[in-house]
């Protein structure tokens, strides 16, 4: 479809307002990471690097970062594991309920937060916290991996549905048995689509709020939970400013690397 040259402009400039209500927002609060007063005034009249220094030497943010890294990096595992299943499962076999299945596993992701964080809380509570099982930092994890595996069936049953199967096949009748056949041809037929869902999924849960502040015990923060609490103590807002550019960038980097093998394949 051909579109006129004032369509054109109508479309970029449409798009790049777009863009600029999207992104001026978080250069605002990048930039305000490096203004020298606590007021987060516009335009930025000093700048300084001191609440870089002061966010780095802070206990809470330190060990928040930590907290996340590691709810973030289980829950990965964990999506990575029963996602990647569960997309085989759903792409090579044909069973009673295998559409109700599909649903239900990409369901959470649709789900508002809240939802998923008031039934958890709920589980733990009433079902699993007589058991010995109460809000920890397994529930966190399990909260967070709730909707991961989403992340990870989508990309790599997308790819499953495209491979050959002939590839498959073919090695086994040259010999190479079940385990073999996976590792040397399926594995490496969906491996860039499963790390694309690994990172996305790892993305997700570093910057989760709503599932974690209905399934974390008190005292326990991630780094997202940290901004949220501390957003109105007004000497802690430079500070902030500094977090929140960190969550930026650091959600910026497995997005831009899950884009770019999810579009190297489909060179």
């Amino acid at each position: 479809m051909r579109l006129s040259a004032s369509a054109k402009i109508t479309l970029r400039v449409f798009a790049g307002l777009v863009m600029a209500a999207i992104y001026l927002p978080l250069l605002l609060v990048i930039a305000n990471s490096f203004n020298a007063t606590t007021s987060g005034a516009f335009p930025i009249q000093e700048f300084t690097t001191r609440w870089w220094v002061a966010a780095w030497h802070n206990e809470g943010v330190r060990e928040a970062l930590w907290t996340s890294l590691k709810v973030a990096s289980v829950a990965t595992v964990i999506a990575l594991l029963l996602g990647s299943m569960v997309a085989f499962a759903l792409s090579r076999y044909d069973f009673f309920g295998k559409n109700t299945i599909n649903l239900l596993v990409v369901l959470p992701i649709a789900l508002p937060g809240i939802v998923t964080g008031v039934a958890l809380n709920n589980t733990f509570k009433t079902v699993l916290e007589p058991l010995g099982i109460g809000l920890g930092l397994f529930s966190v994890i399990v909260g967070h991996a709730t909707f991961c595996i989403v992340m990870v069936f989508n990309n790599v049953q997308a790819r499953l549905g495209r491979m050959n199967r002939g590839l498959e096949e073919a090695a086994m009748d040259m010999g190479a048995n079940v385990v073999k056949t996976f590792f040397q041809v399926t594995f490496p037929g969906f491996r860039s689509a499963f790390v694309a869902g690994g990172l996305l999924a790892f993305a997700l849960s570093f910057d989760e709020v709503v599932v974690t502040t209905f399934t974390a015990p008190p005292g326990t923060e991630t780094l997202p939970i940290w901004i949220f609490n501390n957003m109105a103590r007004p000497n802690q807002a430079p500070v902030v400013n500094v977090i929140a550019a960190v969550l930026i960038v650091a959600s910026m980097i497995p997005v831009y690397l899950s884009q770019r093998l999810t579009g190297d394949d489909r060179k």
